[in-house]
């Protein structure tokens, strides 16, 4: 893409999901926040139906745009190109290149988020746009093609956030009620150090849990959840951390999707002074969310790099809620 005065852009961001796991896809309320990190697509649209699509960390992909695509190899991250191709009719084709600073493959919606942001780069290279309620009747069939039979969460909190909010997505009715952050609350976003590729090996365990119907988890964390909006109302951080650490057990012990890795990562982040932490995303693997005051997350920080990274911090970052795509779209 040598020439700059027709080059577009759109972005999309991963989400960190604060509490309501494996419900989503029961129609049940969740409470995500977007993340500051994006997927972005810079995109000049061709005069043919080619899609072309390069990126630094996983190469060059390029086919046809029709009708009646199908996947790829399992694991290539073409489906997910494929996927957003599926979602809009076909039209001209873009030359696109896709960056990120999204963690892949840890529990933070990056395949989510790609599908949110390359849909938006099909609709816009072709003159269209669509509401939130439109493309929510079409994104979560992005991730059915891959493969993967989520919910709506992942694509509701990429496209709607609020910056400084957390998101209340219900779906009986699709609504996103915006919930402010008390300033002095910090979260953090830790990595296990083990990734959790919902489109590769990880997929049959995530698609199993939701054919095994609800369970002792989903009663339980579909309340956790409306307690959560309500802590953070009133701003009551330590009943906020209290829920967090229930979901994890809960994950762990009923839904069996934690491992020893984040078991421990969310045991080092208590030992450092945290409020509350847990796994967050669909699990075995991937990252936990730890909660803390802001004039604590220095030393929280400090502490799981000894307790648990052994001296490097490349692994935690501040989770900072961000806008979703359209409001970004809005600015």
């Amino acid at each position: 893409m040598e020439k700059q005065e027709d080059l577009q852009v759109v972005a999309a961001p991963g989400r960190v999901n604060l509490i309501g796991e494996h419900i989503d896809y029961y129609n049940l309320p969740v409470l995500p926040m977007a993340l500051r990190r994006v997927i972005r697509v810079a995109f000049r649209p061709r005069r043919d139906r080619m899609i072309h699509a390069a990126s630094e960390g996983f190469g060059t992909r390029e086919f046809e745009w029709t009708g009646e695509l199908q996947p790829v190899a399992r694991g290539d991250w073409e489906n997910y190109l494929r996927a957003a191709a599926r979602l809009v009719e076909p039209g001209v084709g873009v030359d696109a290149e896709i960056t990120s600073d999204l963690p892949s493959a840890a529990g933070l919606s990056s395949s989510s988020a790609l599908i949110v942001a390359f849909t938006l780069c099909l609709l816009r290279a072709n003159g269209r746009v669509l509401s939130f309620e439109e493309l929510m009747k079409l994104l979560p069939d992005g991730e059915h093609f891959v493969g993967t039979r989520g919910g709506g969460m992942d694509h509701a909190a990429s496209l709607a956030s609020k910056a400084g909010c957390a998101s209340l997505i219900e779906f009986e009715p699709l609504a996103v009620r915006h919930i402010p952050i008390p300033e002095d609350w910090a979260f953090l976003v830790a990595h296990s150090m083990q990734t959790a590729e919902k489109s590769g090996a990880a997929r049959e365990e995530y698609n199993a849990r939701r054919r095994a119907g609800r369970n002792q988890h989903t009663t339980s964390e579909a309340a956790r959840v409306g307690a959560a909006v309500q802590a953070l109302r009133r701003d009551d951080g330590a009943c906020f951390g209290r829920l967090l650490l229930e979901s994890h057990a809960s994950l762990r012990d009923y839904l069996k999707v934690s491992t020893p890795a984040l078991d421990a990562l969310v045991e080092a982040a208590i030992q450092s002074g945290a409020l509350g932490a847990r796994l967050t995303g669909a699990g075995f693997g991937g990252c936990a969310v730890v909660l803390c005051r802001r004039q604590d997350r220095e030393a929280v920080r400090e502490g799981l790099i000894a307790r648990f990274y052994g001296g490097e911090s490349a692994y935690l970052f501040d989770a900072e809620p961000g806008p979703g795509a359209l409001w970004m779209d809005k600015s």
